[in-house]
């Protein structure tokens, strides 16, 4: 049992596609205040998970939303739940060409299979109405089936603006927002803090 269940967690990380590997125990809550220990046990404890609440990390590069995100879906996977991270171009790409391409074919239906999306980087660049239109039919699929972590730089109050289409906004925002927490991470870029200098 051991075994099979180490074989399953395998594939579900794999299946899960991240960028990179850090964990909640690498997010240093020194560093950001944005989140505090009782909210981050809470992300732990995965209870929004079960009752399929969204989370939005919002807030300027470098603070840390894409390491939260990518934490949050590691410990979902050790819990047992089947997860996806797509940046959002990638993600417009799939939804673009799942019709005629087996490989965006594939991972579409994990994406709808899933129990927690992660979406990274939204609203980084504009969409054009087609495009807004598939990100909709996504979104619509995905409400109370599973939950979403959305990153983004720009509030949700831009992002009419970015999609072209207010009607459309307005509805993904009434699906996105119907259970969400947004988290807020105004703190001070983490990686301008530590960046390593040529001069000294």
């Amino acid at each position: 049992m051991t075994k099979r269940e180490e074989k399953n967690k395998a594939r579900r990380l794999k299946w899960a596609k991240f960028p990179y590997e850090k964990t909640l125990k690498d997010y240093d809550l020194s560093e950001q205040k944005s989140l505090s220990e009782r909210q981050m046990r809470q992300l732990k404890e995965m209870n929004w998970l079960e009752q399929q609440y969204n989370l939005i990390l919002l807030g300027p590069p470098g603070v840390g939303k894409t390491h939260l995100a990518v934490g949050v879906g590691l410990e979902a996977i050790e819990q047992g739940y089947q997860v996806m991270f797509l940046p959002m171009g990638e993600l417009t790409t799939i939804l673009k060409t799942s019709d005629y391409t087996r490989k965006s074919q594939i991972a579409l239906n994990r994406i709808k299979k899933s129990d927690l999306v992660i979406i990274d980087d939204l609203m980084y660049m504009a969409m054009d109405p087609y495009e807004a239109n598939l990100f909709f039919q996504l979104v619509n699929h995905l409400h109370e089936q599973c939950s979403v972590i959305l990153t983004s730089n720009k509030a949700p109050d831009q992002w009419s603006k970015l999609m072209g289409d207010q009607g459309i906004t307005t509805a993904i925002l009434d699906r996105l927002l119907h259970r969400v927490e947004v988290i807020q991470m105004d703190d001070e870029s983490y990686r301008m803090k530590h960046r390593q200098r040529v001069f000294d």
